[in-house]
């Protein structure tokens, strides 16, 4: 049985931090896992460019509410669901995620949670476990499941790493040189292209 792990944010909707810095104007929220391998490293960042300017969860769910999926994404996931299995590994959160899964038909989605005060406050998040992504493929995998995975970022590299094939989709060149193990994929129609060969590949195996 084969299974499709897929990376949420720059894979299938636009980078919420990202919405978040074009609408407040604070360009310092730009920074994403393309930009730091540290995860929580740039949590923190977050966080404190929040309490900075006085800002709140309701406040980014509020962009988040505006927000659609990338074009074609929903299409693209539903093919994907008519043939596989498919999980969202996403470090993202589920604060943050669920006007988006309703657009995408609520795939089934791993992630984290923040921790914010009763005034929405943000002052620290909890991971659902370090490094869930690769983990959550090995356990895919000791369950005897073929695991084939597709993501953008640095943050991605080891569920991809771990899966039996794994993706990259549009990433920035500055992680294609970092990581050419992981061939490259520029569009959904090119993914789901490499997807199926891979699955055919797979399944002589």
């Amino acid at each position: 049985m084969l299974v499709v792990c897929l990376d949420l944010e720059g894979v299938l909707v636009p980078e919420i931090w990202i919405a978040f810095a074009e609408r407040t104007g604070i360009a310092a929220f730009r920074r994403t896992t393309r930009d730091e391998p540290d995860y929580d490293k740039l949590m923190r960042y977050r966080i404190a460019l929040l309490h900075e300017h006085g800002l709140k969860l309701p406040d980014i769910q509020r962009v988040i509410g505006a927000m659609q999926p990338l074009p074609g994404a929903r299409e693209f996931l539903d093919d994907l669901r008519a043939r596989y299995q498919v999980l969202i590994l996403s470090d993202t959160f589920y604060e943050f995620a669920d006007p988006l899964m309703q657009q995408l038909g609520r795939p089934t989605l791993f992630c984290h949670r923040l921790i914010a005060d009763g005034d929405g406050r943000i002052f620290d998040y909890k991971l659902r476990q370090p490094e869930q992504k690769r983990h959550a493929v090995n356990a895919l995998k000791s369950l005897n499941f073929k695991v084939m995975a597709a993501g953008d970022s640095y943050n991605d590299t080891g569920m991809l790493g771990a899966a039996d094939v794994g993706f990259f989709i549009h990433p920035p060149e500055s992680i294609v040189a970092q990581f050419p193990q992981f061939a490259v994929t520029r569009s959904f129609a090119e993914l789901k292209a490499a997807l199926d060969a891979a699955a055919a590949r797979l399944s002589l195996t």
